[in-house]
């Protein structure tokens, strides 16, 4: 790779780099030949509390027991 491209790969990278907080940065290369930059950025939200998680989803799961079958 010339000079240039190096330059321009690395701007590149950078830029997909550029105000991330969570995530990654893949570089793909290919016969010594950067070919593809993939980015996967997360997102975190703060937890919420233990009193807070106990709401209706936590409920519904505590009635949701199976039925049993009446035996004859």
């Amino acid at each position: 790779m010339t000079q240039e491209m190096d330059n321009i790969w690395q701007q590149r990278i950078t830029e997909q780099l550029a105000g991330m907080q969570y995530g990654q940065v893949i570089v793909t290369v290919h016969d010594g030949q950067i070919v593809q930059i993939d980015r996967m950025e997360r997102t975190r939200y703060p937890l919420a509390s233990a009193k807070e998680s106990e709401g209706p989803l936590s409920a519904s799961k505590k009635k949701s027991a199976r039925p049993r079958l009446a035996s004859s």
